[in-house]
């Protein structure tokens, strides 16, 4: 176990943020963690996965744990399913391919988000009509306390849109370590009517799609869309999509009739976030060094060398334009430290 002291966390994190931490330890093993948590569990404690769904606002004051599991597994297996698990270091999309070279279905509509596979539940990732929970089965994690290892089930987890219970009542008590997941061998189900999936697989030539096709089309409309976070600092969608009474919805409309929507159920329907920020003026526009994407008004950016504070500011002021312009309260998806 080495500890570093006053590290920069820039090439750790998306966003690209210079934030230090007074401490740094990579951990590449159950053991390593278990030993590391029983000796510093009383001192402040900072766990760092992929540093994909997070904004640093400042520097950390704290022992960074820097979570570098890795391996993937088969547990079982039938004719038509398998279970595979996965390591809690694995980056998420490296583990999307490799599932998609062994035709094992299921995240192909997931492709390209960034992370690593142990913050994946955390967040409940989700994209393209796809959400993590359809194809978790179970977790296990260390409690930081006791470091005893305890497994989750997906109703333990308790599982909403871009919210789990490590997010809530269990914030800061365990780290995630594997995940597995329940994935299909044959009899995929293919999910091509969210988004622009069909679109795109018109312009592949794809009439018959597989589970390969599909992942090569998002993968396509996510590239046309988001900045690569090695090339400009970002987090992917920094604001949930907003559910609103049905109610709330017909009213809007009224005002503004082009309003993209989906239907959640009789009583809710989800705006997309990104319209509403577009519609407010905020798409493309630059502040110094940080901003929104000019292709995709959910992605704020670090156009280099933007303090994490700056991006916060930015999303703070968007968040009370589109309460102003539409009576709507946008969240952020993004973690802010």
């Amino acid at each position: 176990m080495t500890i570093a002291k006053n590290v920069s966390l820039k090439p750790f994190n998306t966003f690209g943020i210079d934030a230090k931490a007074t401490s740094y330890c990579p951990v590449s093993t159950i053991e390593e963690l278990k030993s590391t948590l029983e000796k510093e569990h009383n001192n402040p404690l900072f766990i760092l996965g992929g540093g994909s769904n997070m904004l640093l606002t400042k520097d950390i004051e704290a022992l960074v744990l820097h979570i570098n599991l890795k391996g993937i597994t088969i547990v079982s297996e039938t004719n038509d399913k398998v279970i595979v698990k996965a390591m809690a270091g694995e980056n998420w999309h490296e583990f999307v391919l490799w599932c998609l070279e062994h035709n094992y279905g299921g995240i192909e509509n997931l492709s390209l988000i960034p992370g690593n596979v142990g913050t994946a539940p955390i967040q409940n990732i989700g994209a393209y009509g796809v959400e993590l929970k359809d194809v978790f089965v179970s977790c296990e994690a260390i409690h930081i306390t006791n470091q005893r290892l305890k497994t989750f089930t997906k109703s333990d987890c308790e599982f909403d849109y871009r919210e789990s219970v490590f997010k809530q009542k269990l914030k800061g008590q365990y780290i995630i370590t594997s995940v597995n997941f329940e994935l299909t061998k044959t009899k995929h189900k293919l999910n091509v009517d969210y988004g622009a999936i069909k679109q795109q697989l018109e312009i592949l030539n794809v009439t018959n799609p597989t589970i390969q096709n599909i992942s090569e089309a998002v993968i396509a409309i996510r590239q046309s869309k988001l900045p690569d976070p090695k090339e400009i600092g970002n987090s992917g969608s920094f604001f949930k999509n907003p559910i609103v009474s049905a109610k709330k919805f017909e009213k809007l409309k009224e005002n503004f009739p082009e309003v993209p929507s989906y239907k959640i159920s009789e009583t809710e329907v989800k705006v997309p976030a990104g319209w509403l920020i577009e519609q407010a003026g905020f798409k493309g526009k630059r502040f110094n060094d940080y901003g929104v994407h000019n292709k995709q008004a959910l992605v704020l950016v670090n156009y280099g060398n933007a303090k994490g504070s700056d991006i916060y500011n930015l999303a703070l002021l968007i968040q009370k334009t589109v309460k102003r312009i539409f009576d709507i309260s946008i969240e952020t998806e993004v973690n802010i430290i």
